[in-house]
């Protein structure tokens, strides 16, 4: 077998990236009421399906091996080393392109050499290493030395922020991804609850807000905040009274129970739970963006990953409080109301397995090519350093 890297997608094929967003594009389903590339990736201060290795299909079958006799001595001459089980996340269709994308590259496991996909000695990293080894070992985790045998496996599944934190709760889960604070997505439970969450901030967002390409065409380039309330509460349903044709308003949502979804009624109205009328929600980002672009008279708030202002799905302006935010320019800044942090919960602890994961994400290797490269913003190096003190201590 050749030792030279795999091309991208070889290396996509591999992983099952590819897979997994074929399979999102198909994934539309409405839910009753009650991606050109941006300009700016980058915060202020500074600079998912299922993700899993692939099967060995080097290993015999059980037909093709040999039955041979042992002596008691060469049975009992080495044990068998127990696998770690994989290491599970579910939850918020917002974070799911970082945590899938650093799934698909750590479950890759590949080389020191191998350059395009683990470029550790731009980041000032010394290492002959493959990439899992390297973040595994720090936290006392054996290497394996072979592509896409990492340590242990990491699968991401896709729902949304409810779900996520719920599931990590339960135990159903190691991490718990929202893209709004737990204690909004849990309103009810108590102190203790909240308490025992582990919140790891791995990315912001600057929630845009888009429309179909139709209506940007004719000149609704920039709302208000105070237009964009009263379109979610049906004061405004014709897009000519904002300059627009005229024709009607489609307003989409997110699902209830999505950390989109809270958040932009707790950034835009002051309340997680204020009443709001869309004429339509969908589970997931990806469904959002895709009945935009399939619309001539659809406006919708979603996450930047998901944002094409030169195609399909063209971000607004929007004036809140006298200052103009655009795409590309401050939706990043800590000023910008829809502006909110990307969580990884953990359960009452964080433990190795976990760490070294998201240790790798907080890096300034696991910023640039799983948050930056998903067009959103990456954490200032402060606030990186303050998110990677909260990891058990490593080697």
């Amino acid at each position: 077998m050749s030792d030279s890297p795999p091309n991208r997608r070889e290396f996509l094929r591999a992983t099952g990236l590819a897979a997994a967003l074929t399979g999102i594009a198909g994934c539309v389903q409405d839910r009753a009421p009650g991606t050109a590339e941006p300009n700016s990736t980058t915060a202020t201060d500074e600079p998912t399906a299922t993700a899993t290795a692939p099967e060995s299909t080097d290993a015999p079958t059980a037909t093709e091996t040999e039955v041979e006799e042992t002596t008691e001595a060469e049975t009992t001459e080495e044990e068998p080393t127990e696998s770690i089980p994989p290491l599970t996340a579910d939850g918020s269709s917002t974070i799911y392109p970082i945590a899938n994308k650093a799934a698909s590259y750590w479950n890759s496991n590949v080389p020191a050499d191998d350059r395009e996909y683990w470029p550790h000695a731009e980041y000032g990293i010394e290492t002959d290493e493959n990439l899992a080894d390297y973040w595994a070992g720090k936290n006392g985790f054996e290497p394996t030395g072979e592509r896409s045998t990492p340590p242990y496996v990491v699968n991401v599944g896709l729902s949304h922020s409810e779900r996520g934190v719920k599931s990590v709760q339960k135990g159903r889960v190691d991490i718990g991804n929202s893209s709004a604070p737990v204690a909004a997505e849990l309103p009810d439970a108590d102190q203790s609850t909240l308490d025992s969450f582990v919140d790891h901030v791995v990315a912001v967002d600057g929630q845009p807000i888009v429309v179909s390409r139709e209506i940007y065409d004719a000149g609704v380039t920039k709302l208000t905040g105070d237009e964009l309330k009263k379109i979610y509460t049906k004061e405004i349903t014709n897009w000519s009274e904002l300059g627009g044709p005229d024709r009607e308003i489609q307003a989409i949502a997110r699902a209830e129970g999505s950390g989109t979804d809270t958040a932009f009624r707790a950034n835009l109205y002051g309340d997680p739970e204020a009443p709001i009328e869309p004429d339509v929600r969908k589970e997931m980002n990806q469904q959002v963006k895709q009945l935009v672009e399939q619309s001539d008279n659809a406006i919708a708030y979603l996450a930047l990953a998901f944002v094409e202002p030169d195609g399909p799905v063209p971000p607004v302006a929007l004036e809140l409080d006298g200052t103009t935010y655009e795409y590309g320019e401050n939706l990043g800044a800590k000023e910008y109301p829809l502006s909110r942090d990307l969580h990884c919960y953990t359960w009452k602890d964080t433990s190795k397995k976990e760490a070294a994961f998201l240790d790798m994400v907080l890096s300034e290797f696991g910023q640039d090519t799983f948050v930056a490269d998903n067009h959103y913003l990456t954490l200032p190096e402060n606030r990186r350093a303050t998110q990677r003190r909260r990891l058990p201590s490593r080697n």
